[in-house]
């Protein structure tokens, strides 16, 4: 195996990177991981090291980095106009694609991120209901927004349904409005929906969260829940929406919510993203049919923006290919499956937890079915894995393989061998 060194932390660009930025980077990545080219399943450094690419931009390059179609969608409508601030055709078509392809969506409004999305369609359901407060679920993560930060990632959690904020700058009051509950517990959330249904605006989920898939029967009794206290459920699709099925984890698990958000895949590699919903909830973004204390005031520079929109048109144009989905799954099933081999066979408690478009390892043999089993986990050794695997061109991100449909044979034998690799420096240094 061909192991490479971390990029030199004397390099010019790293060290341009700490003097300009805060912790020399944007915040996602370490400051010594530069990036300058994407292909396919593959990406480049600065440094010019190839990598199988699991990262992919965090998410959105599921169809791989410059696909064609994408790239000459891009570059036959820039000349024409990058943003207008206001309608235009690919926009309108983009909006129509999504309500034909996800089973929840009357109507779309664009944005240009997921942690807009989420603060809006959280909006949207308190405009609708009347009511202030929002139920999510421990370490689920809607965005940056300051709702969103409520409980996504206590390190000391606390008793249930109180959330703590998990960064600084968040007003303590934003915790009252919050309410928290834990994912898979349905009795929980019964109990307390029941308790405070007449002061819950909504409920908000990843119906796949972070890497723990819901337990059967979760998120078709949480859809009866709310249904019958009539309160907006939410799903965050920002990533599995047009991931896990051309119609997301509502299709894929079977619930339509009453809102989704979309973001990543949806706007092709671009700025772009959605809030997608029932017309009478979505209605209070019209300005024409609302009255002044119901309609919610909502717009964006970029929003719905003509290259992101094309972008994302030519994104689902591959994405409804015949085929599409089966070769991700098949290649998600084969990697969690020879990782799980190797972890056993090198003597790790561990097990791969996810699904086939979207996995990583958790080091414990303990059961997983919310955030605080995910505590019981090993963090640091995983931590070192990923270090060995970068080494053996190999990115990802602290948590998640994310699964293209251009990852081939070479990608995947690559990766197994990394693997192989990896886990025997990882169980020598233990």
């Amino acid at each position: 195996m061909n192991i490479q060194t971390p990029v030199d932390p004397t390099n010019d660009l790293v060290e341009a990177a700490r003097r300009v930025l805060p912790g020399g980077s944007f915040g996602n990545m370490p400051a010594e991981v530069i990036l300058k080219e994407g292909k396919g399943g593959r990406i480049w450094d600065e440094a010019g090291r190839e990598y199988v690419d699991f990262l992919l931009g965090s998410g959105p390059m599921f169809v791989g980095h410059a696909h064609p179609d994408v790239t000459a969608a891009v570059q036959a409508q820039v000349p024409f106009g990058t943003t207008f601030f206001g309608n235009n055709r690919h926009g309108i078509a983009l909006a129509a694609a999504i309500v034909d392809a996800v089973p929840c969506a009357d109507q779309v409004r664009f944005v240009c991120s997921g942690t807009e999305a989420d603060l809006y369609a959280m909006r949207a359901a308190r405009a609708f209901r009347k009511r202030d407060k929002i139920l999510k679920f421990e370490g689920g993560y809607h965005g940056m927004s300051d709702y969103a930060l409520v409980s996504l990632a206590p390190k000391n959690p606390g008793n249930f349904p109180r959330g703590s904020v998990d960064s600084a700058g968040i007003p303590k009051s934003v915790v009252d409005e919050m309410v928290v509950a834990a994912f898979n517990d349905i009795d929980m959330v019964k109990s307390l929906i029941e308790e405070q249904k007449d002061e819950l605006a909504g409920v908000i989920v990843e119906p796949f969260q972070r890497l723990i898939p819901p337990k059967p029967g979760f998120l078709q009794a949480l859809r009866e829940v709310t249904a019958e206290h009539g309160i907006p459920l939410i799903f965050d699709e920002v990533v599995t929406g047009f991931r896990f099925a051309y119609g997301g984890a509502q299709e894929y698990y079977g619930v339509t919510p009453d809102l989704c958000t979309l973001g990543k895949i949806v706007g092709g590699g671009f700025a772009l993203a959605a809030i997608a919903g029932r017309a009478d909830i979505m209605a209070h973004f019209d300005r024409i049919t609302m009255n002044d204390e119901d309609f919610i005031f909502q717009v964006g520079t970029l929003s719905g923006n003509p290259v992101a929109s094309v972008a994302g048109l030519a994104t689902l144009d591959v994405l409804k290919q015949p085929g599409t989905y089966d070769k991700v799954f098949a290649t998600g099933r084969e990697l969690m499956g020879t990782l799980q081999e190797l972890l056993k066979s090198a003597g790790f408690r561990a097990q791969v937890i996810g699904e086939p478009p979207l996995f990583d390892i958790l080091f414990t043999d303990q059961p997983i079915k919310d955030y605080r089993d995910t505590l019981k986990a090993d963090t640091a050794i995983l931590k070192r894995f990923n270090q060995l695997l970068r080494a053996r061109g190999i990115m990802k991100g602290e948590s998640k393989y994310y699964v293209s449909v251009a990852h081939t044979r070479a990608d995947i034998d690559h990766t197994i061998g990394a693997w192989t690799d990896a886990l025997k420096e990882l169980k020598a240094g233990r």
